[in-house]
C-alpha cells in the first residue's frame, strides 16, 4: 500500500519542456526501431529452424533416406530464411522510401 506524500516536502511543480520531450520521443523512436529490427530477425531464425526440422520430421517419419531428409531440411531452411531477410529488408527500404516521399511531398 501506498503512503501518502509528506505535507513537510516541497512540490515542484514543472513546465513541459518542448525540446526535452522532443529529444526523449526522438530516443525512444531509435531505440524501439532497433529493437523491431531485431524481433523481425529472431522471428525469421526461428521460423527457419521450425520448418527445417519439421521437414526433418517429416521425412524421418516416412522412412526417406537420411541423406535426402538432411539435404531437403536445409534446402528449406535456406530457401525460407533467405526470403524472411528479403522480405525484412524490401519492408525497411520501402519504409524509407515511403517516409523520403511523404517529406518531399510536404516540402513542395
Amino acid at each position: 500500500m501506498r503512503t501518502p506524500p509528506d505535507q513537510n516536502q516541497p512540490r515542484f511543480e514543472f513546465e513541459p519542456d518542448p525540446k526535452l520531450e522532443a529529444f526523449i520521443e526522438a530516443r525512444a523512436a531509435a531505440k524501439a526501431e532497433a529493437q523491431a529490427f531485431q524481433w523481425r530477425f529472431r522471428l525469421v531464425t526461428i521460423e527457419t529452424m521450425m520448418l527445417g526440422f519439421l521437414v526433418g520430421a517429416a521425412g524421418l517419419a516416412l522412412h526417406q533416406p537420411p541423406f535426402l531428409v538432411v539435404r531437403a531440411a536445409v534446402m528449406v531452411a535456406a530457401g525460407c530464411f533467405a526470403s524472411g531477410i528479403l522480405l525484412i529488408g524490401l519492408t525497411g527500404a520501402i519504409d524509407k522510401g515511403i517516409m523520403r516521399l511523404h517529406a518531399w511531398w510536404r516540402a513542395r
